[in-house]
C-alpha cells in the first residue's frame, strides 16, 4: 500500500510528487491549496513512506487509487512530472476515482520505440548510480541537470528529497521511468474530466507536451503556460501556480 497524508478540509485533491521528492515536497502550493480543501498527498512507489513498495506504473496507479478510494470517495488528481505519469494512468484505470485532472510538467510517454529503449537504458544506468554514490550525491547530481537549470536552489525541497532510499528510488527508474512506459497518447481522447495541463515557458519540451496534451485530450483541455517557469513550475513560480490552479478548480 502506498501512504497517503490528508490535510486541510473541503473537497477532496490528490498531489502526486514527481521523482526523488515525496509528499512533504509541494513547498508553499501545498499550504495554499490546503486553506480550501482536504489534500491527500500521496508517496509515490519507492519515495517517502512508499519507499519498500517497488512496481511498475500501472500497479502503482492501482495502489494509489486503492489508498485514495480508501479515504473515500472520487477527487481532484495533481500530478507533477512522474506524478503526472502516475495520475494519467490512474484517471484512464479508474475513470470512476477522478473528478478532474491537473497535470503539471509531464508526458503520455515516448513514441518512438527506439527511443523508448534508449531512455529505459538511462534510467538503468541512473539506477546503478545511486545504489553506487549513495542519495546525497546522486540527489545534487540530478538536479544539476538542464532540466532543473531553472529552480533556485532555496525552493528545490532538498530536506524532503534527501530522506529518500537508494533502493526505493533506483527501483523506481527501474520500473517506472519513462523508458518502461507504453505511451498513452492514442489513450487520452478517453478522458471525459475537465483537464488542465500546466508548463513553464523555459522548459521549452514539457512545454511543447503540454500543448501535445491538450491537442490530444480535446476540448476538455485546458493548457496554461507559466511564462517566467521551467520544469518545476510549482516551485519556481508558486504563487502563479497556485493562482492557475485555484482558479481552474474554482
Amino acid at each position: 500500500m502506498v501512504h497517503v497524508e490528508p490535510s486541510g478540509s473541503g473537497p477532496r485533491l490528490v498531489m502526486i510528487h514527481g521523482f526523488t521528492q515525496s509528499g512533504q515536497a509541494w513547498g508553499p502550493a501545498a499550504a495554499a491549496l490546503a486553506r480550501h480543501r482536504t489534500l491527500l498527498l500521496l508517496d509515490a512507489p519507492g519515495h517517502g513512506r512508499s519507499a519498500q513498495v517497488a512496481v511498475d506504473l500501472p500497479t502503482g496507479a492501482d495502489l494509489m487509487a486503492a489508498a485514495v478510494a480508501g479515504t473515500g470517495g472520487p477527487a481532484a488528481w495533481l500530478g507533477y512530472s512522474m506524478g503526472g505519469r502516475y495520475a494519467l494512468h490512474v484517471a484512464l484505470r479508474h475513470p470512476h476515482l477522478v473528478e478532474r485532472l491537473i497535470l503539471v510538467s509531464t508526458t503520455a510517454g515516448i513514441d518512438d520505440p527506439d527511443e523508448r529503449e534508449a531512455r529505459r537504458r538511462a534510467d538503468d544506468e541512473r539506477a546503478a548510480r545511486l545504489e553506487s554514490e549513495g542519495v546525497e550525491p546522486f540527489i545534487r547530481w540530478w538536479l544539476d541537470q538542464p532540466l532543473f537549470a531553472t529552480l533556485p536552489a532555496g525552493a528545490a525541497q532538498m530536506e524532503s528529497r534527501l530522506e529518500g532510499s537508494a533502493a526505493g528510488l533506483a527501483a523506481s527508474l527501474r520500473l517506472a521511468g519513462t523508458g518502461t512506459q507504453e505511451p498513452l497518447w492514442d489513450r487520452l481522447g478517453q478522458l471525459a474530466v475537465p483537464v488542465l495541463i500546466v508548463a513553464g515557458r523555459l522548459d521549452r519540451k514539457y512545454a511543447e507536451l503540454a500543448e501535445r496534451l491538450g491537442r490530444a485530450i480535446g476540448d476538455n483541455a485546458t493548457v496554461q503556460i507559466l511564462e517566467r517557469a521551467g520544469h518545476s513550475c510549482h516551485l519556481e513560480q508558486p504563487d502563479e501556480f497556485i493562482e492557475v490552479v485555484e482558479a481552474w478548480l474554482g
